[in-house]
């Protein structure tokens, strides 16, 4: 079996990778918009009944429903990649959205990125080469 898999996996089109394109950019977009709605509704408060009110609030928010279900999309087309790909090539590649939420909270909320975190990114991405070659 693992020979047939390794010829499939060689003999990938084009758009079988875009399964694995679009579970990163819904993924990279459900985790932006949810930062953003967050941030937005204000501190998280202290007292019990104003949590669940607040909660309340952000689970009825049409952004976060947006979001949420960007995170759902990217699970759908995740379980597509997994009719095209091994788990072991395809998971890798999902790191790609730790590097795309870094660089996108750092433009779009202001968020610090560190040298540890730059490095932290460069390793994850060499990674992704790595493995994607083996």
């Amino acid at each position: 079996m693992s020979e047939q898999v390794d010829r499939a996996i060689n003999h990938k089109s084009l758009f079988d990778f875009t399964y694995i394109f679009a579970v990163i950019v819904l993924t990279v977009c459900g985790q932006l918009i949810l930062k953003w709605q967050v941030t937005k509704a204000g501190a998280f408060p202290e007292s019990f009944p104003e949590r669940v009110a607040f909660l309340l609030r952000l689970v009825l928010n049409p952004w976060i429903i947006g979001g949420l279900f960007a995170g759902f999309l990217a699970f759908l087309c995740w379980m597509a990649t997994m009719t095209k790909f091994e788990l072991s090539y395809a998971y890798p590649f999902m790191s790609l959205a730790f590097a795309l939420v870094l660089l996108s909270s750092a433009l779009l909320f202001h968020e610090t990125v560190t040298m540890p975190k730059m490095i932290g990114v460069l390793l994850i991405m060499a990674g992704i080469i790595i493995a994607g070659r083996g």
